[in-house]
């Protein structure tokens, strides 16, 4: 005899179906619209990587994103091979008598024959495929209404997809496999796991995240080898994103623009890329000169602290630990990345736990957290000073310091 409560296959479906919601609320939130402006930016310094290749924005709707704009309307200019675009809701797509309604900022509309717009509840995720770009139209010039017109034409293929348009389903995995460099804003919840796609999979990728993700356990292992930089244009402030219609705009940083667009501002947003630029070789001018009285050492470990990037001292040839916006200067020429003091990541480098007398006054007197593997500072009072995520570097070549390190 079985007791206690089952769940029957009508609350099954209740508890998918909730899970579902659940799961597009926060697909909503992740929705943010790159501006063109910030795309053009930072693509002017990946030109020569682009001839002959196959670009994948894999998280763009190519009636919405800006990334599918920029790239069909220098298709030519930047000698790509081939331009894919999925998206995971889409918007309207094309049926068998498509029509469309092109507005003067370029923003694209489709229509059955009947000229009935699909509404939200009949989209669906769909693919875009452009291997050629021209005047479609005659009228001198290459536009959207050419774009719009070459997918009409059957010229450049616009169809549904099978399943969801999930980065992850084996069909847009399958495209990924056939491209070269992926370019998108993925969304920032699923960062983590996006990176991971391109690292197994082998493909450059210039993408959009937080400045944070350098701390991630996941992620920090390839800033520190090499393998993953930040890019060339975002380095400081925030950024204005475009979201849909439905977002709340209870939030100072939230906005509409005077075309009734809403807006959200991000801070520490950067572009993050493994594709090499002449920025990433830039040397930082360090003027500081090291004395242990400005550069106090860590309790835990054998490093001055520096507060600033601004501060590095150009004589000191021992660790130091840096701000992670440090990464926005780093040149793998002038500096070796040691690790990163914090958590784990700390503690696998020789970051030494907490002496007890210092968690306990950090934890129960200044009522703060006192994780094992962060670095941390003792002041005039012997009490601990716990500085935000440190980068542990080491200057490659140093200047022969005047009077002597301590």
């Amino acid at each position: 005899m079985v007791t206690g409560t089952t769940e029957s296959g009508g609350e099954r479906i209740m508890a998918k179906k909730e899970r579902n919601l659940n799961a597009a609320a926060k697909a909503k939130k992740d929705e943010f619209y790159t501006q063109l402006t910030d795309i053009e930016k930072e693509m002017r310094h990946y030109r020569k990587h682009f001839k002959g290749k196959t670009v994948f924005c894999n998280c763009d709707d190519p009636f919405e994103s800006n990334f599918f704009k920029y790239f069909v309307l220098n298709f030519n200019r930047l000698g790509l091979k081939k331009l894919i675009a999925t998206c995971y809701f889409s918007s309207p797509i094309a049926g068998q008598q498509l029509q469309y309604h092109c507005d003067e900022n370029g923003q694209m509309s489709f229509f059955f024959g009947d000229e009935t717009e699909i509404t939200d509840g009949a989209k669906r995720p769909y693919k875009a495929i452009v291997t050629q770009v021209y005047d479609k139209t005659g009228d001198g010039g290459v536009d959207m209404v050419d774009v719009a017109e070459l997918f009409v034409s059957g010229e450049n293929q616009l169809t549904e997809l099978e399943g969801d348009g999930d980065f992850r389903s084996a069909e847009c995995l399958a495209l990924l496999d056939e491209s070269d460099i992926v370019v998108t804003n993925p969304p920032f919840s699923l960062f983590r796991e996006f990176v991971n796609v391109l690292i197994q999979r082998e493909k450059h990728f210039i993408i959009l995240g937080n400045v944070n993700a350098i701390t991630y356990k996941e992620f920090f292992p390839l800033i520190r080898d090499n393998k993953v930089w930040i890019g060339a244009s975002i380095h400081s402030g925030d950024r204005k994103f475009y979201v849909p219609d439905d977002y709340p705009l209870n939030a100072s940083c939230c906005g509409m623009d005077e075309d009734g667009r809403r807006f959200i501002r991000v801070k520490g947003v950067r572009w993050y890329t493994n594709l090499d630029i002449r920025q990433r070789h830039e040397e930082m001018i360090l003027v500081k000169h090291y004395n242990p009285e400005e550069y106090p050492r860590y309790e835990n470990f054998d490093a001055i602290n520096v507060d600033k990037t601004s501060n590095i001292p150009c004589d000191f040839d021992g660790v130091m630990g840096v701000p992670i916006t440090f990464m926005d200067k780093y040149s793998p020429d002038q500096f070796e990345i040691i690790g990163l003091g914090i958590a784990n990541l700390g503690l696998g480098i020789g970051v030494k736990p907490y002496k007890p007398e210092h968690k306990s006054y950090r934890k129960e007197v200044q009522k703060r957290g006192a994780v094992d593997g962060d670095l941390y500072m003792l002041d005039e009072n012997g009490n601990p000073i716990v500085p935000y995520a440190r980068v542990l570097i080491r200057n490659k070549h140093p200047e022969q310091p005047k009077g002597g390190q301590q």
